[in-house]
């Protein structure tokens, strides 16, 4: 899993298209169904930056959102108001609150007249049976089959978009326990149904129990089953609710509770989505907590945010504070990441965390073992290195000491004299060196490439893109009419050669 990861960033140090965020002095981003748009530049190794464009900030493929305009497009008042009722058809038929007057309703049914259609995802009332009779549907739901809605309700496919693979029930009762025994008392889940519903149900089960949650997630399924103080509708690439101020208001409450203390932030973002987004809108819940930290700018948030090990760089450069632990998150609905598998079939999923590794106790009957020289719990595997001071493995298995590279690495990579690093074995060389996308140079990346001018450069690139536009205008005006005698005449030339063959 790490190698094939590997292979996919250095494929795309050549080019890609970078995210601009915090452009607030612009105009606002127009909006596409998942609310407010992102920029988006294209960018090439050593050349300078492309036009800027405006594209969906949940969706990175087109089939599924294929909003697209340029930065500086002027958009017409018949195709702004074609947009705004294809955004009105794409959100849901019924509100948040209309969900909650049916869920009431469907509550006071007895249990055999309690049903769910797969197909619609839906909770059905009486008068609707008619409607989905043709569909499956699941009969006879108890009280507890409403409080796992996640049980229901089927995951959502699209990794890079809203893929949900859902915890464990040991990943997600290890969280749980961990998060009661650092004495937190609310928890704010991003992305995290799963999570959400156990904190309920332990609340349902134990009245000693004062742990509560709110949940934020793009899924409005779940809008059928919780409250609005329960759950909001949220876009986590651009820190949107689509439930508007009153939505956001929830938010800010539940965070300002007690004056910020005791709460956590959990989240587990699709694995396919950028992190410079999920980092901006993380850092803007953040900025709403700190709102109740008037004397004591130092503190942070708590935060536990899963992820692939092999995003720990990216994380980094937006978290610095954070440390990665151990402890491997499987999922039940993942057929790689699951627990019990050895060597490159353990998962990836790792947790990170501002909160001190010296806190966080590991499960010893999971093979977790506590290191006395790094005073945290490391994985069974992760052995200490006493040259690099560490235990310095990332993907369980125990990692060598390159002496070249001063630094301990994967038992699979040997270190490559042409790269001067260690790789994989059979690696192309070309691909493998990292550097600057605008100068070309290494040491630094294009966010503090000293030769960097996003404005100059865009603007060259708009001014570039105008005259080339102009000056093919001008070549099909002078070359029209050629063009088309000599399609006339390919044509006769044609007809002939068809007319000689009918003769023969």
């Amino acid at each position: 899993m790490e190698d094939a990861a590997a292979g996919t960033e250095g494929n795309l140090r050549g080019s890609g298209v970078a995210v601009l965020l915090g452009q607030e002095s612009g105009p606002p981003a127009p909006c596409c169904p998942h609310g407010p748009t992102l920029l988006f530049v294209k960018i090439s190794q050593g050349k300078e930056e492309g036009r800027r464009f405006y594209a969906c900030s949940a969706c990175r493929d087109r089939k599924d959102c294929n909003f697209f305009q340029w930065e500086n497009e002027k958009v017409s008042e018949a195709r702004l108001s074609a947009r705004e009722e294809v955004n009105r058809s794409c959100q849901p038929s019924l509100s948040h609150r209309q969900n909650m007057e049916r869920y009431k309703q469907f509550g006071l049914l007895p249990t055999s007249k309690r049903k769910f259609c797969q197909e619609c995802q839906q909770l059905l009332l009486p008068m609707e049976w008619g409607k989905h009779s043709g569909h499956q549907v699941l009969s006879d739901l108890s009280i507890a089959h409403l409080q796992r809605p996640s049980q229901l309700l089927c995951p959502l496919k699209n990794k890079k978009t809203n893929a949900q693979y859902l915890f464990a029930d040991r990943s997600c009762q290890f969280l749980l326990d961990l998060i009661i025994a650092l004495g937190f008392k609310r928890v704010l889940c991003v992305g995290t149904p799963r999570l959400h519903e156990l904190i309920r149900l332990k609340v349902s089960r134990e009245q000693e129990s004062s742990v509560k949650s709110l949940l934020l997630d793009i899924d409005f399924r779940y809008s059928q089953f919780y409250t609005e103080e329960d759950f909001c509708h949220y876009n986590m690439f651009n820190h949107y609710f689509f439930g508007g101020e009153a939505a956001h208001e929830i938010c800010r409450k539940f965070l300002h509770q007690e004056k910020g203390e005791g709460v956590i932030l959990v989240t587990d973002p699709p694995f396919g989505g950028l992190v410079e987004p999920l980092a901006f809108s993380f850092k803007k819940l953040i900025a709403t907590w700190r709102e109740t930290q008037e004397e004591d700018h130092s503190k942070e948030l708590p935060i536990f945010w899963i992820f692939p090990y092999f995003f720990e760089s990216r994380i980094l450069e937006f978290f610095p504070s954070f440390s990665m632990m151990d402890y491997q998150v499987d999922y039940d609905n993942h057929a790689l990441y699951k627990h019990g598998k050895t060597g490159r079939k353990q998962s990836p999923v790792r947790i990170f965390t501002n909160i001190s590794p010296t806190m966080i106790v590991l499960p010893v009957e999971e093979g977790y073992r506590f290191c006395s020289v790094c005073q945290r719990y490391v994985s069974s595997g992760n052995q200490h290195c006493e040259i690099c001071n560490s235990c310095t493995s990332k993907d369980g298995r125990r990692w060598n000491h390159c002496f070249l590279c001063k630094k301990c690495v994967k038992p699979s990579w040997i270190h490559c004299n042409t790269c001067n690093r260690c790789a994989l074995r059979g690696h192309a060389c070309e691909s493998a060196k990292a550097g600057c996308f605008i100068c070309g140079g290494a040491g630094h990346k294009r966010s503090t490439c000293p030769n960097l001018s996003v404005t100059e450069r865009a603007g060259k690139a708009d001014r570039n893109q105008k005259l080339k536009k102009n000056k093919k205008i001008k070549m099909d005006t002078v070359k029209r009419p050629y063009v088309k005698h000599a399609t006339f005449a390919r044509k006769k030339i044609k007809n002939k050669k068809k007319k000689n063959a009918l003769a023969c």
